[in-house]
């Protein structure tokens, strides 16, 4: 059967949709990006993207809301899953974050400016809370325990993700100077706690 011939499950067209979007972004930037030609690589007729996004920046704000919701996930993980200190939490979610900038470049770069943008789409702004919310979370509870001195949780919080998305800037960029990028990501991370917990 050729791709032109192809069936699609109700509503499998949807995810073939996103997955080749988002390999079309990560390979070509977002300027690549083109309902036609996702269309005519799904193998199905140019209308048929219409039936689940209204037009392009439909297609955009589906990418965008379903890479916070990974990188939620991601994030949310990597918390559960490390030692229950903050300090320990904090490095695990960092070094999971500086993972999946790294991973999906233009995936993140994207999310943060749609999130951003004027007019943003409700669903797009309320996925992108949640991983500032997780290092919220973070600082509020080293804080209750005592191990963080006192502060606005959530500027803190934004130090925080500064330091660990300019890490990955610059590992992106090779500017690390040979460092690999989880020494310098844990000795950020230990930096930044130490600060802290003398604040």
């Amino acid at each position: 059967m050729s791709a032109a011939e192809q069936p699609y499950h109700h509503g499998s067209l949807r995810q073939v949709l996103l997955a080749r979007a988002e390999s079309t972004l990560e390979q070509d930037g977002v300027d690549g990006l083109s309902l036609r030609q996702l269309a005519r690589e799904a193998g199905v007729s140019h209308a048929a993207p219409s039936k689940h996004f209204r037009d392009r920046q439909a297609l955009l704000d589906a990418l965008v809301e379903q890479g916070f919701h990974r990188l939620t996930k991601a994030l949310e993980q990597a918390f559960e899953e490390a030692d229950s200190h903050p300090r320990a939490r904090l490095g695990a979610v960092a070094g999971t974050y500086v993972t999946f900038a790294l991973t999906h470049r233009e995936l993140l770069a994207l999310m943060y400016s749609s999130k951003l943008a004027p007019g943003a789409a409700t669903e797009v702004v309320e996925a992108g809370r949640t991983p500032m919310d997780l290092t919220v979370r973070i600082i509020t509870e080293a804080q209750a325990a005592g191990d963080v001195g006192p502060g606005d949780p959530l500027h803190i919080a934004l130090v925080a993700f500064a330091t660990f998305h300019g890490i990955a800037t610059l590992a992106a960029g090779g500017m690390l100077y040979g460092a690999p990028v989880d020494d310098v990501v844990a000795a950020a991370s230990d930096t930044f706690w130490r600060g802290l917990s003398q604040g």
